[in-house]
C-alpha cells in the first residue's frame, strides 16, 4: 500500500489523511510543504502548485490588503491576514488558505473564531484561525476558476463566513464582486451608482478600479466610500 503521494518531486502528501483533524495536524507539522496551496473541502484535498501571476494576482492582492488594512487599523476593527493564513471550520469540513482574511474583535471575543496556538511556542504565537471569519477574499487564477467561483463560496457559506469577495483580473475587463449571505447561499451585492457595492462587514461601499498602463500591466485602486 502506498504511504504518500509525491507531486512534482517536491511535495509529499501522506496517504493516511482520513479526516479534517488528520489534515489539520499535517498542515501544522514540520512535514507540511512550504510552497503551494493545500485546501481540505469536505473530504477532498485540493492542491494548487501554480506560480502566482504577478499582475493579475499579486499586485491586485496587494491593493486589496493595503486598502483594507488601513480601514481595519484606523477603526481598530480586528485583524487582517494574507498569504498562507490557515482557516479551519470543523462544522463545514473545511481547512483553507484564502488570499485575504478579516476577522473582527467581536468574533474573537465571542468565541465564534478561535486563535490556535503554535505548539511549543510562547504566549501570543498562533498558526491558525478556527471558525468562520467575517470576510474572505479570493482572487481567481487559471487553475482555480471552478474552485473560486463555485466550491469555495459554497463551503464558506456553510461555514458561516459573513461576506465573500471575488476578484478576477485575467481578462480584458476587471471583475470585482461583493457577496452577502442569502437564504441558501451568497448573493451578489447590487451595484450602486458609480460602480460601488455595499459591504456589511466594513460599512459603506467599495469600488475596484483597474486599467492597463502604458506597459500593458494592470494597475488597481480599491476605493472605499463611507455612508
Amino acid at each position: 500500500m502506498a504511504s504518500a503521494v509525491i507531486l512534482e518531486e517536491r511535495v509529499e502528501i501522506p496517504m493516511d489523511l482520513r479526516s479534517l483533524a488528520d489534515f489539520r495536524a499535517w498542515a501544522l507539522s514540520d512535514r507540511f510543504p512550504e510552497r503551494g496551496r493545500f485546501d481540505y473541502l469536505a473530504g477532498r484535498i485540493e492542491v494548487d502548485m501554480s506560480p502566482e501571476d504577478l499582475f493579475c494576482h499579486g499586485t491586485l492582492k496587494t491593493e486589496i490588503v493595503s486598502t483594507l488594512h488601513q480601514q481595519v487599523k484606523r477603526l481598530e476593527l480586528g485583524h487582517l491576514f494574507t498569504d498562507s493564513t490557515r482557516v479551519s471550520c470543523p462544522e463545514a469540513e473545511l481547512s483553507v488558505e484564502p488570499d485575504v482574511v478579516f476577522v473582527s474583535h467581536d468574533r474573537l471575543e465571542s468565541g465564534r473564531v478561535r486563535l490556535v496556538p503554535k505548539a511549543g511556542a510562547g504566549p501570543g504565537r498562533y498558526v491558525e484561525l478556527e471558525g468562520p471569519p467575517d470576510l474572505i477574499v479570493e482572487i481567481v487564477s487559471d487553475a482555480s476558476v471552478e474552485k473560486d467561483t463555485r466550491r469555495l463560496p459554497d463551503a464558506y457559506f456553510r461555514a458561516g463566513v459573513a461576506e465573500f469577495w471575488l476578484a478576477d483580473a485575467r481578462g480584458s475587463e476587471l471583475v470585482f464582486r461583493i457577496h452577502h449571505r442569502g437564504p441558501s447561499g451568497f448573493c451578489a451585492a447590487s451595484v450602486q451608482p458609480g460602480g460601488y457595492q455595499g459591504s456589511t462587514v466594513f460599512g459603506g461601499a467599495f469600488r475596484l478600479d483597474g486599467n492597463r498602463g502604458d506597459r500593458g500591466q494592470w494597475r488597481y485602486d480599491l476605493v472605499h466610500r463611507e455612508d
